[in-house]
């Protein structure tokens, strides 16, 4: 071999070497072990935090207020979020003696991935029907944020009779594309992303991913980046989020929305480059006398960013409901 030979392939070991090392350090910088919910259980579910045994699903919910209110209100989180995103609401409506379920959904939070591995829209209403034989709830007032609003407007349609009215916070199900995703959730989609994923989680990258669904950023409060961090550690959930997204079927229940006949709220944040504004006219006119009242400074959690606001909008529409 020529000395030239000899040079070049030194160099090219010497960069390779270099790249090695750098691609350790990133991912020594960038390491995020998966924990155990055990370890999560102190900080993120004290009381009224409860969690029970659904077929095998541990699930972490929270059934706050009067057991005589004859319409509980059922919300539920959209994707990589937690029950926590409701704390304010179930606060407010609290204090105007309303019962308020929230709960984690599988793949999410402290319930963590579904024991069946299954996250389609089918899976997650037969989740929910389930959980509210478990509670004894034959009727509520059923409400959801981007996910958590796909399915309650899908249970609605499946089985009417289980719900009395609809409050849709920027609801997903349709097959319209995004403005802006957030950087965890692009991640996510990546090919043979998930093994890599479940050891690795730059906290900025979280931060990023809040940031991209608030209307404006300033509004985060302290902990909420932590919580939406630390949560997303909890054992399985960053594969649980690869196979959601694997999963997804956009607009495939979309001609079920002018079915739906309950009193239905839909609550939108101007500023949402997720599920962008014009969704919101699309659902308004598919669901005949439903009111869309929109927030022109707020994202894709406007219950989260801005609860006042939004919690005066949904007790007024409680207001109007019959008993």
């Amino acid at each position: 071999m020529s000395q030239e030979r000899i040079g070049v392939l030194g160099w090219l070991l010497r960069v390779a070497g270099i790249a090695l090392l750098g691609l350790a350090l990133l991912m020594a910088a960038f390491r995020a072990p998966e924990r155990p919910l055990e370890s999560l259980v102190a900080r993120w579910a004290p009381p009224p935090s409860d969690f029970l045994d659904l077929g095998g699903q541990l699930v972490h919910y929270r059934d706050e207020g009067p057991r005589g209110d004859p319409l509980p209100i059922v919300l539920m989180h959209g994707t990589a979020s937690s029950l926590h995103t409701w704390e304010a609401w179930a606060k407010a409506l609290k204090a105007e003696n309303r019962r308020v379920i929230t709960f984690d959904l599988p793949g999410f939070g402290l319930t963590g991935p579904s024991i069946k591995d299954d996250y389609s829209d089918e899976a997650y209403l037969a989740f929910v029907l389930a959980l509210l034989d478990q509670l004894k709830l034959p009727k509520v007032v059923l409400g959801g944020n981007s996910l958590g609003g796909q399915i309650a407007w899908q249970l609605a349609a499946e089985r009417p009779e289980r719900v009395a009215a609809l409050v849709l916070v920027d609801p997903a199900g349709l097959a319209v594309n995004p403005e802006s995703v957030p950087l965890g959730f692009r991640v996510a989609r990546l090919p043979g992303v998930q093994t890599l994923a479940e050891g690795l989680l730059p906290r900025r990258m979280v931060e990023s991913s809040v940031h991209n669904v608030y209307g404006n950023p300033g509004r985060i409060k302290p902990g909420v980046v932590d919580r939406y961090f630390e949560l997303t550690l909890r054992e399985g959930n960053r594969a649980a989020l690869v196979q959601r997204f694997r999963q997804l079927r956009p607009g495939y229940y979309a001609d079920r929305l002018p079915t739906l006949r309950q009193p239905t709220l839909i609550l939108w944040g101007a500023r949402d480059r997720l599920i962008p504004p014009a969704n919101a006219e699309i659902f308004a006119k598919a669901i005949a006398g439903s009111q869309l009242v929109m927030f022109d400074s707020l994202g894709n959690v406007p219950h989260e960013e801005d609860p006042k606001a939004t919690v005066t909008a949904l007790t007024q529409f409680l207001q109007s409901l019959k008993p």
